[in-house]
């Protein structure tokens, strides 16, 4: 297999300071949930392009089966990459089969300032943890997919999200194996 070289997390390097994303009133901030395993690929086509973009990589540490250690970086946020473009811009990003779905980012400066907190615990190499929104124990609706519509609690099971749903008045249930991205927090 071919040596890739070294992946760079943000194009351009200033994207995140503070004043590069003020003035420019055709650009949006959108954020993009990758096919799996596709974050790095996305990466350094948006380079090749020059569409700026935010990936944040973190180095993973791990023993090979002859005992040497490998660095590999690893996306912080699996699936997810943050694109400053415009339409046209959106649609090159589209356009690359790398993309399961986008969506515009009402919060923008939340999101700058968010991104901006994660960039400098990065470059400071503090060792991050990515922590899931959704916790067990969490009442949770299926927003999409075949069970849409289902209403359950959320348990963790070997390092698995899995979905319980409930027969209350039996004090029974089944659970089932379920992508995170699916569930949202029911109020």
């Amino acid at each position: 297999m071919p040596i890739i070289n070294p992946q760079f997390d943000i194009y351009p390097e200033c994207l995140l300071d503070e004043g590069y994303t003020q003035g420019a009133p055709n650009r949006n901030w959108w954020c993009i949930y990758t096919r799996s395993r596709h974050e790095k690929k996305l990466s350094r086509h948006l380079t090749s392009l020059s569409i700026p973009h935010y990936c944040p990589l973190v180095v993973k540490r791990y023993r090979s089966p002859n005992g040497r250690i490998r660095n590999v970086s690893m996306p912080l946020f699996p699936n997810y990459i943050f694109l400053y473009g415009t339409d046209e811009e959106r649609y090159q990003a589209l356009t690359t089969n790398a993309v399961s779905r986008i969506s515009l980012v009402e919060y923008v400066d939340e999101l700058v300032a968010d991104l901006r907190q994660i960039q400098m615990a990065i470059r400071a190499n503090v060792p991050l943890t990515p922590e899931a929104r959704i916790v067990a124990g969490q009442s949770v609706r299926v927003r999409s997919g075949p069970f849409r519509g289902y209403d359950g609690v959320v348990i963790r099971r070997e390092g698995k999200t899995r979905l319980l749903l409930a027969v209350r008045f039996l004090e029974q249930g089944a659970s089932m194996e379920i992508d995170e991205g699916l569930l949202e927090i029911r109020e």
